[in-house]
């Protein structure tokens, strides 16, 4: 008893120590996640509380488990709407990505380690996949924003490639120990019943967990037990079954989140904890399996992976992948560099050593060494990285989401006004508010006043909405407290509506307007140059820089403008 005891008390202390030190790191710009690993690192036999980790079978259990809740939230947070605008350059990333990074990386491993290639492209498969997950927590805790096209790529990517690199991990290990198994067909096989039953039996049974969510009368923490319940059944099933429980709980996370809709707010605040104590288990694991005395034996040559990994093979992969599609160069840049490295190549790293495939310590040690400098150096960029590339846009308060309605189209918000909010001093009365959106009251110092006698609005007032679901970004716009200026040097001075013809700003502004034009709008002239416009976006027309300012269903709705004659804004496309 006093053995459990003991075990209880070192494990929450270990997990005390990890968030109560991450939350003061986010702070500094140091990934969440690099605390737990560290924390891990100081529990372990080399580290201050001499724990002598080396269970690699419980590894790889809480491991897969980790995984699969990692994944099923993943999917819940994809919004199929998303899919409009990145879907096929995402696929192509997640898919045949993670393969152009793996080999590039592995044979390089291969030469430097001077060992078999086989080992090296194992080691490429482990740490090809991306976590976006670390990157978009870095994102709100800097108040960065990403536009659309690349935020939207690089959360989808990170879904859907983890998928891929376990098929290719697995692949390389039956190479190394099995390869008679892959003769022939053996492969194309393989390939095709993980990913054909992985998707079918998702689908089906992501259709099922709605069905019964949706009519399960259970409150808001028991919804997230009963999805996590059912993603990891899922999973195991398909496993059982031969097909690939990866694929198979991400589809179910996917289609629940979609079918659920805004019902799904509440359950994804609940699964994001769920989603953090999965990542972070991960990495105090890893910090406990690995052996700090083994490393600076290996140092300089697992630098020299990781280096090659980030400046190399990541890049070169997202560049040739997003040739065939609308980015601009500074978008690939950007996606070039993030490709963070997180949970994922934790777990992928101890089924080498479960399977006993040779060198395997050496594969888990050089992929510590990767994830944590991945997580050391393009973690902590992430913030100064999209400013250096233009991809982000001005910060935006989101607002609070209430209790969803009965009606699902409609959301329950609520926006605290700031110091630089722009409706500050401005009566309720007069805000010009979208279409179907209604104040239900402004809580002011305690008490309710209702919009007839609120009167002008003051710091500190938290206004509460009802307003339909796609009316809640136009909504934070309104609200949102930022620096004026800011916006006017991103959006420019003035803002127009994206259905105003074209010809009679050129008429206003004294610019020459080629015939081709003639007869259209802002947002029909800027569409003609630029598909899949998405917030942020810049067209150069007849020395016009026009921004895109508000998209709403592909459609530009508010346009920033901008009198440039010449150059514009990096990345725009000039006509």
């Amino acid at each position: 008893m006093e053995a459990i005891d003991q075990l209880l008390l070192v494990g929450a202390l270990v997990m005390f120590a990890g968030i109560l030190l991450g939350a003061f790191s986010s702070r500094f710009g140091i990934p969440f996640l690099l605390v737990f690993l560290l924390v891990g690192m100081l529990a372990g036999e080399n580290g201050i509380g001499g724990i002598d980790f080396d269970d690699h079978r419980l590894a790889f259990v809480v491991g897969n488990l980790a995984l699969a809740i990692i994944l099923l939230d993943g999917g819940l947070r994809t919004k199929l709407a998303t899919f409009r605008v990145v879907l096929r350059p995402s696929l192509v990333l997640a898919s045949l990505g993670v393969v152009l990074t793996a080999l590039p990386t592995g044979l390089f491993m291969a030469w430097i380690f001077d060992i078999d290639w086989r080992l090296g492209l194992l080691l490429g498969s482990i740490v090809g996949s991306t976590d976006a997950a670390a990157v978009f927590a870095l994102l709100r805790a800097s108040g960065t924003r990403l536009n659309e096209r690349v935020a939207n790529t690089l959360e989808i990517e990170s879904g859907i490639n983890d998928p891929t690199a376990i098929f290719l991990t697995t692949l390389m290990i039956e190479v190394l120990m099995a390869p008679e198994e892959l003769a022939g067909f053996g492969l194309v096989r393989q390939l095709v019943v993980q990913f054909g039953l992985g998707g079918i039996l998702g689908l089906a049974l992501g259709q099922a967990m709605a069905w019964t969510m949706r009519r399960a009368q259970v409150g808001e923490g028991l919804s997230a037990l009963l999805l996590c319940s059912g993603g990891v059944t899922a999973f195991a099933l398909t496993g059982v079954l031969g097909g690939s429980g990866f694929v198979a709980v991400y589809l179910v996370g996917l289609t629940v989140g979609n079918r659920l809709r805004r019902t799904a707010e509440n359950l994804l605040r609940a699964m994001d904890g769920m989603a953090w104590l999965a990542q972070s288990s991960m990495f105090l694991l890893l910090g406990l399996l690995v052996t700090p005395a083994e490393l600076p034996a290996i140092a300089w040559q697992a630098l020299a992976v990781s280096a090659f990994l980030m400046l190399v093979a990541r890049p070169l992969a997202v560049w040739l992948c997003l040739l065939p599609f609308n980015f601009v160069p500074r978008e690939v840049a950007f996606m070039g560099w993030i490709g963070l490295r997180g949970a994922v190549p934790i777990v992928l790293a101890v089924f080498p050593l479960l399977a006993g495939v040779p060198d395997a310590e050496l594969l888990f040690n050089v992929a510590f060494v990767v994830v944590v400098t991945s997580l050391l150096l393009q973690g902590s960029s992430v913030p100064f990285a999209a400013r250096r590339f233009g991809v982000g846009l001005p910060p935006r308060d989101e607002p609070r989401v209430r209790p969803t309605l009965s009606d699902d189209s409609l959301a329950v918000l609520e926006f605290r006004i700031g110091e630089r909010s722009p409706v500050l001093g401005m009566d309720l009365r007069t805000l010009m508010l979208p279409d179907g959106a209604r104040v239900v009251g402004v809580l002011r110092a305690g008490a309710v006043a209702h919009d007839d006698d609120a009167g002008a609005l003051r710091r500190d007032d938290v206004v509460m909405l009802v307003a339909p679901d796609v009316e809640v970004d136009h909504l934070s716009d309104m609200f949102t407290s930022v620096d004026a200026a800011a916006r006017r040097r991103f959006y420019g001075d003035f803002v127009l509506e994206g259905a105003a013809s074209f010809a009679e700003v050129c008429a206003a502004y004294g610019c020459e307007m080629r015939a081709e034009f003639d007869g259209l709008s802002l947002d029909e002239a800027m569409r003609c140059h630029a598909r899949n416009l998405v917030e942020g976006d810049a067209v150069q027309i007849a020395g016009l820089l026009l921004i895109a300012r508000e998209v709403v269903g592909g459609r530009v709705a508010k346009v920033g403008l901008k009198l440039e004659r010449a150059g514009g804004r990096g990345g725009s496309r000039a006509a």
